[in-house]
């Protein structure tokens, strides 16, 4: 095709430049790699793809961009980095946008996941615009698509069952006899602890005492002299006992296990969507309330009353 045109586009190339040694060479101006994903049931895809949309919203954060992109992004990386969702008409897309290179997500024609990762300047990750690098960008495409949505996959399934839920609150004793303590919801540091253990960078090259210990400080607001590294190391053997968390041999690191992922992501969100807006929404006064807030919040209470009252009888006097 290029060819074709070369017969009538003019050059500004003449023959002593052409023996001189100048020469035209092709080059990559834009790419975009795609992959496209039918569901059998289009209702069930549209509803994955909103809750997709809303789990991921934080995706141009730097932690979640050096998963995706498997480029490290501190200060001194140009952006910028940032997630948008545009709706046109009723069908949303979400953009993530990594330096020039665009990660576009869409619901298409209805009952297709459109994934398509665009190239602007393949110097982004390190290689130049010759068409050699056109298989390199290719595979590096396809590869991006895939981690966004092994992401999203991971992110999207994280229930447990009720027995696991147990298992990780309650103090447990392992096969070898060794008791762990239980990880109480609630407890201000254990909070901190499934905050710090949701970070994607773990999921990269897992983390060490010194770099959890560091972010659970922060989220607990304290000193890290308070967070002691003995404080660390009983919360790491806690995580290991219950199998949240695991240390591969000879190493100093340690990985989440697919389990571990579930609960932290779970635990994180619960506290997040569930407890601390019904906590807040408790502690206002009800006049200061929405009329429709205020009637559900009294609904809720009925129904939690019947429940309790099913549960435990109460007895009345002889």
């Amino acid at each position: 095709m290029f060819r074709k045109w070369l017969r009538r586009l003019p050059l500004p190339l003449s023959g002593k430049d052409r023996e001189a040694g100048y020469d035209w060479q092709l080059s990559i101006w834009q790419m975009e790699v795609s992959l496209t994903q039918i569901f059998d049931r289009p209702q069930k895809g549209r509803e994955f793809f909103e809750e997709v949309m809303r789990d991921n919203l934080d995706l141009g954060r730097p932690d979640r961009l050096q998963l995706i992109f498997e480029r490290r992004v501190t200060k001194a990386t140009p952006g910028p980095f940032r997630t948008r969702v545009i709706e046109v008409g009723v069908h949303p897309s979400l953009h993530i946008q990594y330096k020039q290179f665009d990660l576009k997500q869409y619901f298409k024609e209805g009952r297709g996941l459109r994934t398509e990762g665009t190239f602007r300047n393949p110097k982004d990750f390190e290689v130049n615009k010759g068409l050699a690098n056109l298989p390199y960008l290719e595979r590096l495409g396809r590869h991006i698509n895939r981690r966004l949505l092994d992401v999203e996959r991971v992110s999207h399934n994280c229930g447990l069952a009720g027995d696991s839920i147990h298992r990780v609150v309650q103090p447990t004793v392992n096969e070898d006899g060794q008791r762990a303590p239980g990880l109480k919801f609630g407890d201000p540091r254990v909070m901190a602890l499934w905050v710090a253990l949701s970070l994607f960078t773990h999921l990269i090259q897992g983390f060490r005492n010194r770099d959890l210990r560091r972010h659970v400080a922060d989220l607990l607001g304290a000193d890290p002299a308070a967070y002691s590294a003995a404080k660390m190391t009983y919360d790491l053997r806690r995580l290991r006992l219950k199998g949240l968390i695991y240390r591969p041999p000879h190493t100093h690191r340690y990985f989440l296990t697919p389990h571990g992922w579930k609960v932290a992501r779970l635990m994180t969100r619960l506290e997040a969507r569930v407890f601390r807006p019904a906590l807040a929404a408790f502690d206002r006064c009800p006049a200061a309330l929405p009329p429709k807030l205020s009637a559900a919040l009294q609904r809720v209470d009925t129904h939690l009353d019947a429940l309790i009252n099913n549960a435990v009888p109460s007895t009345k006097a002889a």
